[in-house]
């Protein structure tokens, strides 16, 4: 059973980091002008190249079965990817900004920045032992308050402009089911790894 998840979590990290790669290189090529349509590439490699740092080790862990040896490239991947899926938020708040015909200067931003800005501060910080085999989860749970804080800004906000564009109508929602799975990842992942498995839908 062990075996079957692992080659179901490579598959999908593989055709992940593909799929999101091409699109947003598609997207850039393809923008003609769009500025909107180049930003939407841009975050789609922030997010694919971040989440390569945590899913490339995690791939050669699965194969070769040696945890040990890539465990710090796996710990600082991590890390990584937190940092960039972070930025990855606050670039999805500037297509709301720029959808929405928002404020730049507003409550909302400076409180989305401030969030990002303690979420980064938390990520760095050398008691997150990102590298060690079991990292406390009080510190998962810490440095992914203001993280959540944030998503709910930004799902809020879209929720409230749902009807402004129709295409971004249940982004709020996206947003949402993606804390959701992201959840118990954070909470309980440590103590059962095959929990992880809920990033698999994660959108």
């Amino acid at each position: 059973m062990k075996r079957f998840f692992g080659r179901v979590e490579t598959i999908f990290d593989v055709l992940y980091l593909t799929i999101a790669t091409t699109i947003g290189i598609y997207l850039l090529v393809s923008a003609n002008g769009s500025e909107l349509r180049q930003f939407a590439g841009l975050m789609a490699l922030v997010l694919a190249g971040g989440d390569a740092f945590h899913l490339i080790p995690r791939v050669y862990v699965i194969f070769m079965g040696r945890e040990e040896v890539f465990r710090r490239a796996l710990g600082r991947g991590k890390q990584i990817t937190s940092i960039t899926m972070t930025f990855f938020f606050v670039m999805f708040w500037h297509i709301a900004l720029s959808l929405f015909r928002l404020d730049l200067i507003s409550i909302w931003t400076l409180a989305v920045y401030m969030l990002t800005l303690v979420r980064i501060l938390l990520c760095i910080l050398p008691q997150n032992r990102w590298v060690d085999r079991y990292p406390p989860i009080s510190w998962g749970i810490y440095r992914n308050i203001p993280f959540f804080i944030m998503g709910l800004v930004i799902a809020f906000v879209f929720y409230q402009n749902q009807n402004v564009v129709p295409a971004f109508s249940l982004a709020w929602l996206a947003i949402l089911l993606s804390f959701g799975f992201y959840l118990p990842v954070v909470l309980y992942a440590n103590k059962n790894p095959k929990i992880g498995m809920l990033m698999l839908p994660r959108p």
